[in-house]
C-alpha cells in the first residue's frame, strides 16, 4: 500500500484495515482456545465509494458510524461486543460513531474503540473471560483527552483493555 500522502512518522505504521486483518489472523490462531473468535465479523460501511455506490449502499441500509466489528457472543451481562477499529496513532471518534456506540450500549452490548489489532485481542479476551452469568465486564476508565483531541472528545470517556493505549470505549 503506498502511503505516500501520509507524514513521514504515519508511514510506518499499518492503517486501520491492516490492523484489522492482523487481528482476524490472531483470531484464527486463538480460536482452538476461544471457539467463540469465529463469529467475529466485520461490518463493511467504510470505504470510498462513488455517488452512485453510496446512494445504492445507503438504500440498502448502509450507515454511518456503526462499528467495524462485531462478536455476536453473550458475555458479562451484555449481548455482543461491537469494536471500533482504530490505528494505534491517529484516527478519531466521529460524532456518529459515538452515537452509534452510545445506542448499542443502551440496547445492552458491549461497544468499545481498539488501537490496534494487541488493543482489541486484549478487548476480545477480556470480554469472553466476563463469564456468560456474571455482570457487565469491569472497566477501567481514563477520561484525559489524548493528544491533539479536545477536552470535549476526551469527555467520552475509555476502556483501557491493556497497559498501552491500544483500546478505548466511549462512555
Amino acid at each position: 500500500m503506498n502511503r505516500d500522502y501520509l507524514p513521514k512518522d504515519k508511514r510506518l505504521l499499518p492503517s486501520e484495515g491492516e490492523e484489522q486483518a492482523r487481528l482476524f489472523s490472531w483470531c484464527k490462531m486463538q480460536s482452538w482456545q476461544h471457539p467463540e473468535l469465529e463469529l467475529l465479523f466485520h461490518i463493511p460501511n467504510g470505504g470510498s465509494r462513488n455517488k452512485a455506490e453510496a446512494g445504492r449502499f445507503k438504500a440498502e441500509g448502509v450507515k454511518a458510524g456503526v462499528p467495524d466489528l462485531m462478536l455476536p457472543v453473550a458475555r458479562g451481562g451484555y449481548h455482543g461486543l461491537f469494536i471500533e477499529m482504530k490505528r494505534l496513532d491517529g484516527g478519531r471518534v466521529r460524532p456518529e460513531q459515538k452515537a452509534w456506540m452510545d445506542k448499542l450500549k443502551e440496547q445492552g452490548y458491549q461497544a468499545v474503540v481498539c488501537r490496534g489489532w494487541e488493543g482489541a485481542s486484549e478487548a476480545l479476551l477480556r470480554y469472553l473471560a466476563a463469564g456468560e452469568k456474571s455482570g457487565p465486564s469491569q472497566s477501567l476508565r481514563d477520561s484525559s483527552p489524548r493528544r491533539g483531541e479536545s477536552q470535549e472528545a476526551g469527555e467520552i470517556g475509555r476502556l483501557i483493555a491493556a497497559p498501552t493505549k491500544e483500546t478505548e470505549e466511549t462512555a
